[in-house]
């Protein structure tokens, strides 16, 4: 049974969850920071929206939590970095408010362009004045969008179909995916410099916080537009509201503030500035929508281990994780394996990926492959959401690569970890969904199935030295379940693996460690639990 709490009390939408019976909810709406901190320590899951804050002191008292969801986009409203260190799992909603936010921001623009508001409060007071509510057309302006992700896309669409010429700035923007929909991407400048209306669209990071300030301001036409229905902190207020009352902004139309509610309302009361209070998401059908996808990320992250949707750690859809499932437990247990045979610090990692694994997103394979390698190392929990970042954090370079060619596999993981002492490289495949296999080891071919627990001996080639092993082992009481040796050269130095159905103690190891001919000794044990 799975706890989670949710700091919102509208359950539209959510009725697939509720109605689950391996799921209890409980419903605190907005709690105090005091509350929240008392609270979490119960709970398995988090459902929120952007109104509560889960900072570092939230998820440090959290002690069962592994899932943080926002019913919605942004997410600065979570701590992600310590979420990442204690391994939560933190996902939205990126599209299910696409089209309200398009909408609404079209909505503001018209409003601007129209003066509309300021027309209905006129008319509201009884005059009949048509004179200082002279609008501009928007056929033939130029629009700038800072940000080209799903809103931005929808809005240029729907600007264009108005007789509009887009121009946008995103640094992460496919040129070609622009191009199909008659945008031009251009420099942040040239969009400051050229647009009549600016539309932003970009998510609050270091970079964009307080982008639009006094001296981005003085690059713009004047009498430009601005609209933001991102994020509040993207614009300085008191930069804006100061242009907006010299004239140099014609007109601002804002949804979103730096603190909401405002406690500075300046922006709000200065003439020309239309505001919202975070409306672009609030429609009936983008709410239900949101609920149902975040009802469906949450089942199946607690029920199937699937990963939908989440900002710290790689994701992909049902129908591909099903095909990549037998090949993400296989690169655990790779680095389960290697975590426990290496000697020394590791300088540096080597994945590469051949065959039909190389059309795959193969970045959960290699969290997976971390989360193993690191599992046995450490006494910190590493699972699939914090493993990368550990690895990082020690220094650990990674390389990644992909390769059409797969010898005589379908597919084909050759993982090569450098330390300090020298190189282990392991190669792996599976010869069908249910039928994983370690095919080589430091260039010594072997075939074996990486589970349960294995003694791994590097001997001399010569007669007796695998029956005195045997031999130890049966007078210890452990009994041999398979064995496989690889060597290169007759009478020269040889690998034998040893599959064992019991665990082997260190007492056991000393006395194989002093048969003639047995140069090393490793118990590998590969059913270790996980978090």
């Amino acid at each position: 049974m799975y706890k989670i709490l949710m700091t919102y009390d509208s359950k539209e939408g959510l009725e697939k969850l509720f109605e689950n019976k391996d799921f209890v909810i409980d419903i605190r709406p907005k709690p105090s920071p005091e509350e929240f901190k008392k609270i979490i320590k119960n709970y398995d899951g988090l459902l929120i929206r952007s109104e509560v804050k889960v900072t570092a002191d939230i998820i440090e008292a959290a002690d069962k939590l592994k899932f943080i969801g926002r019913a919605g986009t942004g997410v600065d409203n979570v701590d992600k970095n310590t979420a990442t260190q204690k391994g939560i799992v933190v996902a939205n909603v990126p599209g299910g408010n696409t089209i309200s936010a398009a909408e609404h921001t079209i909505g503001l623009i018209l409003s601007m362009a129209r003066n509309i508001p300021e027309a209905y409060q006129s008319l509201k007071s009884k005059k009949w004045d048509r004179k200082n509510f002279m609008g501009t057309e928007l056929c033939g302006k130029y629009l700038g969008l800072i940000g080209l992700g799903r809103i931005g896309i929808e809005v240029a669409k729907r600007m264009i179909a108005f007789g509009m010429k887009v121009v946008a700035y995103d640094p992460f923007a496919n040129d070609t995916l622009a191009g199909s929909y008659n945008i031009d991407l251009i420099p942040l400048d040239d969009v400051l410099i050229n647009a009549d209306y600016i539309s932003i669209h970009c998510p609050l990071n270091d970079a964009t916080k307080g982008m639009i300030n006094a001296q981005a301001i003085s690059k713009m036409k004047d009498g430009v537009r601005i609209v933001n229905c991102a994020r509040g902190p993207i614009i300085n207020e008191k930069d804006l509201a100061q242009a907006v009352s010299s004239g140099k902004v014609k007109g601002a139309a804002l949804d979103v503030f730096v603190k909401e509610p405002p406690e500075d309302w300046t922006i709000i009361e200065t003439d020309n500035v239309i505001a919202t209070p975070h409306l672009a998401a609030s429609t009936e059908e983008a709410q239900i929508k949101i609920a149902k996808e975040m009802s469906d990320v949450i089942i199946d992250f607690f029920t199937k281990g699937l990963i939908r949707n989440a900002v710290n750690v790689p994701t992909v859809d049902w129908e591909t994780y099903k095909k990549m499932k037998p090949y993400i437990d296989l690169a655990s247990k790779i680095g389960l394996f290697q975590g426990q045979v290496i000697e020394g610090g590791i300088k540096g990692i080597e994945i590469k990926y051949c065959g039909n694994l190389s059309s795959f997103n193969t970045g959960p394979l290699t969290i997976a492959f971390l989360q193993g390698l690191l599992l046995p190392m450490l006494n910190i929990k590493v699972n699939f959401v914090n493993a990368l970042t550990i690895a990082k954090e020690r220094g650990i370079k990674i390389k990644e690569s992909k390769e059409i060619d797969s010898e005589d596999y379908a597919g084909l993981i050759v993982a090569a970890i450098e330390t300090d002492k020298g190189e282990c490289k392991v190669l792996a495949t599976m010869f069908s969904d249910t039928n994983p296999r370690i095919v080589n080891i430091n260039g010594l071919g072997v075939d074996i199935t990486p589970c349960g627990g294995m003694i791994l001996i590097t001997n001399e080639d010569k007669p007796g030295v695998v029956g005195n092993v045997g031999k130890v082992l049966g007078d210890s009481g452990v009994n041999i379940a398979g064995m496989n040796l690889g060597r290169k050269d007759v009478g020269g130095e040889a690998l034998t693996i040893i599959e064992v159905d019991d665990s082997v103690s260190s007492e056991v190891i000393e006395k194989i460690l002093k048969i003639g001919g047995i140069k090393k000794v490793k118990y590998v044990d590969l059913e270790i639990e996980r978090d």
